[in-house]
């Protein structure tokens, strides 16, 4: 949001006709963020999180339907997608939660033990090569080579 380096420009001295100009947005909108510049829901929303948090730092076992409750309890209601939007958002998770890589997948053992000592890499692109071009019927005469840093070298049909 804009409003607050136009609020801070127009402290310093630069007028906030010519400051709305330049960052290509209107005035009227401008005067009424600083009429109020936190709205009713950015409130409601801070006071949900703050009875999430407070219920998650009690109690951080707990998943989001355990917190929500917590927080229906200390008075701010609020429905489960809410608080899970927000626990989500902000990253409070239950303790006892799985932690998950990037795919689900962690790398093994090679299959297979290199007896023919290869080394694929490469100090800069297209100075290493992996496959040979071949022709298959199968693939209906379509041949596609990759250099080591996975850009296309030769494609053909």
């Amino acid at each position: 949001m804009m409003y607050p380096l136009v609020r801070e420009l127009a402290d310093d001295g630069v007028p906030v006709t010519v400051t709305c100009r330049v960052l290509k947005i209107a005035r009227q909108p401008y005067y009424r963020w600083l009429s109020k510049p936190v709205t009713d829901a950015e409130l409601a929303a801070a006071y949900r999180a703050n009875a999430l948090f407070d219920a998650h730092r009690e109690d951080p076992e707990f998943g989001y339907r355990f917190l929500v409750d917590e927080a229906r309890e200390a008075g701010e209601s609020m429905a489960e997608r809410t608080a899970w939007r927000i626990c989500s958002d902000l990253g409070w998770w239950s303790a006892f939660g799985k932690r998950r890589g990037r795919n689900g997948k962690k790398p093994g053992p090679p299959v297979h033990d290199d007896l023919v000592m290869r080394n694929f890499t490469a100090g800069a692109p297209n100075r290493l090569w992996l496959a040979d071009i071949e022709r298959h019927e199968a693939l209906l005469n379509r041949v596609g080579v990759r250099d080591h840093h996975r850009r296309a070298v030769a494609a053909a049909r």
